[in-house]
């Protein structure tokens, strides 16, 4: 706020005293003011001022306030991580780990709220959520770790019906919603609010988290076709919505009263396919360029610079996207996707493990602390609550959700030869959890009275707790209603399914990130597989060869013989440890072969 005020009293300063007098009593003719707004046009704006920097004493409260909120995020983060490993030692597995973490967060709010009444300590400024450290820092590594994760042979051979399902599906969803509140606010049914808030509204409450319906698709085994088909829905979905909600807040901000609906609507599409496609297109092209740049540039002796290389490739299209006004999230997602594609099979086997589960665990840390925070803002966040706003708008997006999944569904089923079955729509609409995403758009979005940014901010929080909590936590027991001989089979095998994400991510590495195919190899692997077409062939017969390295056999050499060292060397350090001699573990060696 001071500086807002310094930047005002310079700009007022800078101007003449005729000028500064426009707003006051002696207004002049309507000549004058058109003749000065012609002028402002022409003449150039002046330079933006540049930010003070703090110093002295300043700078020091700033520092420790910053070295509280690290403290206290960080803390926060180390207790949800001992929860989940709870939870996973003692097989709580019908609990989605984002359940049970808001869960904790409540609690946490709670005991901080005691704390605060009992005036022991005042850590209001450390457990407010800031919507420009989700943007900035938490969320990249969420959406990069979806797209570098992604299985791409199903993916790339369903992208018509994901694509379906993540754009006109979230639109649908998006228009139904806000369109569903607009009218009811002109009937006076709910809080009235513009068209283009609602549509926001509509647009960021769209966003679904693919946590507890992906878990659950793969412990019940669903064909992996049809497990794609949602995954790769709700991954471009998040930033599907994120660009529909810039869109409509973009809109608001312009206040143009002078086009008619339909010239809105068209400048809006062209909007939002500008953000759509020109920044898909550029998170493309920085995967290539640096699937180019390390299939020439060998760092594979160098496993430190070329992890350090694949970071800054991993964040710099979200930078770069962001700097000239489009999605950096659009843009970091297909960026992940591609670099996995090509990037990743020219690194070394310890660079490629390496980055795969460095990704995982910064992804699971960012998750953690956002679903935390959305515990928390609870008890820190300022509320309006209205119960017939949020009544309808849970009405409302649980109706534009059905209207995404049923009709599209069957309108894929027809041209699809792995059918949707009814069974599976009915768990994709009830699945539709809404998570960290929507939360932090609400805080984002500029609105104009204060409590109407209140009302949206408090409803995503109670939708989003009514979709996590109830939601989530009741898809358990309707699978088993719906799918009373699948569990029955399932106990006779002593099968249980499980919705740890992080149990499920952690024990396994991906076969196909590991990929150890020579020159030869690879062209009798392409020989052999003549069923594919379209992209597929054009991607294995050009692409593939042109943008990733075939390693020599002196390559693959080099690469196990450099997996076997840190190997023995890791069995070497385990041996000679304080925790057994080496004839226990001989022992044990021998019980585990």
């Amino acid at each position: 706020m001071r500086v807002g005020n310094l930047c005002s009293k310079r700009f007022v300063d800078g101007q003449p005293e005729s000028t500064s007098r426009l707003n006051g009593t002696e207004s002049p003719s309507n000549e004058s003011l058109h003749t000065t707004a012609v002028a402002k046009a022409t003449t150039p704006a002046p330079p933006k001022p540049i930010l003070p920097v703090q110093t002295g004493v300043k700078a020091q409260e700033e520092e420790q306030s910053s070295g509280m909120t690290i403290f206290f995020s960080l803390l926060v983060i180390g207790i949800c991580i001992i929860l989940v490993h709870l939870l996973i030692k003692f097989k709580l597995h019908f609990l989605p780990e984002s359940v049970a973490v808001v869960s904790l967060g409540i609690i946490m709010g709670a005991f901080i709220k005691i704390i605060e009444f009992q005036e022991l300590a005042n850590w209001k400024e450390e457990e407010m959520f800031r919507p420009n450290m989700f943007f900035l820092l938490l969320l990249p590594p969420i959406i990069f770790e979806s797209g570098y994760s992604l299985h791409k042979g199903n993916f790339f051979q369903n992208i018509g019906s994901i694509t379906l399902f993540a754009v006109i599906g979230t639109a649908i969803s998006a228009f139904i919603v806000g369109g569903g509140i607009y009218f009811l606010g002109q009937a006076d049914v709910i809080y009235k609010m513009s068209m283009t808030d609602s549509f926001a509204f509509g647009s960021l409450i769209s966003a679904v988290d693919p946590v507890a319906t992906i878990a659950i698709f793969n412990a019940l085994n669903i064909d992996p076709v049809l497990n794609m088909l949602v995954f790769g829905e709700s991954i471009l979905n998040d930033a599907v919505s994120i660009v529909l909600t810039n869109t409509a807040e973009g809109f608001a901000h312009a206040g143009n009263s002078t086009v008619t609906g339909w010239e809105t609507f068209l400048q809006a599409l062209g909007y939002f396919l500008k953000m759509f496609f020109g920044s898909a297109a550029l998170g493309t092209l920085t995967g290539l360029i640096s699937a180019i740049s390390l299939k020439h540039f060998d760092l594979r002796k160098t496993p430190s610079l070329e992890f350090g290389m694949m970071i800054i490739f991993a964040y710099l299209p979200y930078g770069l996207a962001e700097g000239i006004k489009l999605s950096g999230i659009m843009a970091i997602l297909f960026s992940g996707i591609v670099m996995s594609h090509y990037t990743h099979h020219n690194l070394s086997p310890v660079t490629q493990i390496l980055m795969q589960q460095t990704l995982r665990t910064v992804a699971f840390m960012c998750e953690t602390c956002v679903f935390a925070f959305l515990g928390l803002s609870i008890f820190s966040f300022p509320h309006k609550f209205e119960l017939s706003f949020v009544i309808w708008c849970i009405v409302l997006v649980l109706v534009g959700r059905a209207v995404n999944i049923f009709p599209l569904s069957f309108l894929l089923n027809f041209f699809r030869d792995h059918k949707i079955t009814p069974k599976m729509m009915f768990i994709m609409w009830f699945s539709g959890l809404r998570g960290a995403i929507p939360y932090a758009l609400s805080l984002h979005l500029g609105l104009e009275p204060v409590e109407k940014r209140q009302l949206i901010g408090t409803t995503t929080i109670v939708i989003v707790l009514f979709t996590i909590l109830l939601m989530g936590g009741g898809t358990m027991p309707l699978i088993r209603l719906m799918d009373i001989a699948e569990s029955q089979s399932r106990r006779r095998n002593k099968k249980d399914i499980n919705l740890s994400k992080t149990e499920k991510m952690g024990n396994t590495i991906e076969s196909e990130h590991l990929s150890e195919l020579t020159e030869e190899e690879y062209e009798a692997q392409i020989y052999q597989r003549q069923d594919l077409k379209g992209f597929m062939w054009l991607d294995a017969k050009y692409l593939n060869p042109f943008f990733t390295r075939r390693l020599t056999q002196e390559d693959l050499l080099h690469g196990r013989i450099q997996m076997k060292t840190l190997t023995n060397k890791w069995y070497e350090e385990v041996r000679q440890g304080p925790s057994g001699s080496e004839d226990d573990a001989e022992e044990e060696e021998a019980e585990l072969l």
